[in-house]
C-alpha cells in the first residue's frame, strides 16, 4: 500500500511540475508580448508628441486652413482623443503588469 501511495504521490508531483513548467513559459511568453505592446505604445506616443497638425500655428479654431475639410479645431481634437486612447493603453498595461 505505501508502494503505491508512494508511486501515486510521484506522479502528482510530475503532473504539478509539467503544469508548472507550463505556466512559467506561458508568463514569459506574456512578458515578451507585454515588452513588445510597451514598445509599441512608447514608439506611438512619441509619433504623437512630434506630431504637428498643419495649419495650427495662428489660425482660429473652427477655421478650416488647409482646404481638407477638416479645421484645425477638429484636428486638434483628433490629436486630443488619440493621447486620451494611448494613455488608457498605458494603463491598462501597467494594470497588468501588476497581476503577474
Amino acid at each position: 500500500m505505501d508502494a503505491a501511495d508512494g508511486q501515486n504521490g510521484n506522479d502528482m508531483l510530475a503532473v504539478l511540475e509539467r503544469s508548472v513548467g507550463k505556466l512559467v513559459a506561458q508568463l514569459t511568453e506574456c512578458r515578451k508580448e507585454n515588452e513588445l505592446l510597451k514598445s509599441e505604445v512608447s514608439s506611438l506616443q512619441n509619433i504623437l508628441r512630434s506630431f504637428k497638425l498643419p495649419g495650427t500655428e495662428g489660425t482660429t479654431p473652427g477655421l478650416s486652413s488647409a482646404g481638407d475639410g477638416f479645421s484645425a479645431y477638429e484636428k486638434l481634437q483628433v490629436k486630443q482623443k488619440l493621447a486620451l486612447i494611448l494613455q488608457k493603453i498605458e494603463r491598462e498595461l501597467r494594470g497588468d503588469q501588476v497581476r503577474f
